[in-house]
């Protein structure tokens, strides 16, 4: 999965690349959509995280039919509310993104850019609705291998549409949704293929499972979708904080964006592979395997941030100078890019925990503690780095923001752990 999210969130990032070349103001444009692209994003997460703790608990507990009737559900619930989403988005476009910060000028890049998208991030949700019946069911292999087969596409097709080869036009900045929206249905059609040779999915006793299944659902679909939401709300709140220094200054946080997502493949793999696995657990009642599992993966996500953090602090001129053309926004880059990354050892671990308590039937406790990473530790951080008006006192804030994150979060988990073993000890 770890290899999977490094592809899926590199194509992203040789988007942003790609577009860079075309000049600040459409790498811009495209900055402004990427929160509302998380906010899709959130939205299917949370049903996705409800419906892998719903299968993987009824597979360890035995209920092999009612698992297919919910992977039948979450596959067509799911796509059906994704796609009105992406419908109120395409028309509540120009209110949302002027409301982020984007002048007329840039509207005009964004909409042709966005009619685009919206296709595109409907078909990523049907796929990821796709990857996440194959996770709760214990196979990362084929999500992960269609995560590479997507991105690899990806990266063919985006010179070709965005600069123009042979007999294709140049599209420019709406060539970037082009290609991805290309990339995923293929990506799609392989994934239906596969999907049709398991034995997962069942139509019958579809009514009396929505009945008896739409409770619990509730109960964590709830609480995640909320916590899925709060980040693209939080990134909103934070690229209209910057929008006040330069569209310059939006360029080199959207880079950022990217790079902050594909630093974080070894959390995003851990975040989509163990809670099926808890769930197995926790349905068993196997909480000795749920704490050697949740420590085992904290210490992954330490090692490796920290590792990959430190590298990237030390090729931040070289990264940024690949990634942006302008050299002001190379300079802000390099900034965020030092300060910011190394932080995200903790960040990995707020991450981790709100993942696992989401499996282990804990989603209010989830739902807060992501409430207060972003709008107790980290915004206001940031908020106070934009008020000193400069890019390093901005990257400062973030990391100050992710270290209390990642503090709260590992002193909340170890606490709700120790009140599982003292109940244990009472019964």
């Amino acid at each position: 999965m770890a290899i999977g999210v490094l592809s899926l969130l590199g194509f992203q990032l040789v988007d942003a690349a790609f577009v860079s070349h075309l000049g600040t103001q459409p790498l811009a444009a495209q900055s402004f959509t990427f929160p509302v692209t998380f906010l899709m994003i959130g939205i299917q997460v949370g049903l996705g995280i409800a419906i892998a703790a719903l299968i993987s608990r009824a597979i360890g507990a035995g209920e092999i039919e009612r698992s297919r009737r919910l992977g039948s559900l979450v596959l067509f619930g799911g796509t059906a509310a994704l796609g009105v989403l992406a419908v109120i988005l395409w028309f509540a476009r120009g209110l949302l993104f002027s409301q982020l910060g984007a002048n007329a000028e840039t509207l005009d890049l964004i909409s042709p850019y966005w009619a685009v998208q919206l296709p595109a991030n409907w078909l990523g949700a049907m796929l990821y609705f796709g990857y996440t019946l194959f996770r709760a069911h214990n196979n990362t292999k084929v999500p992960g291998t269609l995560m590479v087969l997507t991105s690899l596409l990806n990266l063919a097709l985006d010179p070709v549409f965005i600069f123009g080869f042979g007999p294709v036009p140049s599209f420019g900045l709406q060539g970037a949704a082009i290609a991805t929206v290309i990339a995923f249905f293929i990506g799609l059609v392989i994934l239906c293929l596969r999907l049709s040779r398991e034995n997962w999915l069942s139509l019958t006793e579809l009514g009396p499972e929505i009945q008896r299944s739409t409770g619990p659902f509730a109960t964590i679909a709830g609480p995640a979708m909320i916590s899925q939401l709060m980040p693209p709300l939080a990134a909103m709140a934070a690229t209209g904080l910057i929008a006040s220094l330069g569209d310059q200054a939006v360029a080199a946080w959207g880079l950022q964006s990217r790079l902050e997502t594909m630093s974080l493949m070894v959390v995003l793999g851990l975040t989509m592979s163990l809670p099926p696995w808890l769930g197995h657990c926790y349905g068993a009642g196997n909480w000795q395997r749920i704490r050697a599992l949740t420590y085992i993966a904290f210490q992954a996500a330490l090692v490796w941030q920290l590792a990959f953090g430190i590298v990237m602090a030390l090729a931040a001129p070289w990264v940024a100078q690949g990634l942006a053309g302008a050299a002001a926004v190379q300079d802000g880059l390099v900034s965020l890019i030092r300060f910011m990354l190394p932080s995200y050892a903790l960040l990995g671990i707020c991450m981790l925990v709100v993942s696992a308590s989401n499996a282990l039937n804990w989603p209010f406790r989830a739902m807060l503690i992501s409430f207060a990473r972003l709008f107790v530790c980290y915004l206001p951080c940031v908020a106070l780095g934009v008020w000193y008006g400069t890019m390093t006192s901005i990257a400062i804030g973030a990391l100050a923001g992710n270290i209390l994150a990642g503090l709260m979060a590992w002193i909340t988990f170890r606490v709700s752990l120790a009140r599982i073993d003292e109940a244990a000890a009472a019964a």
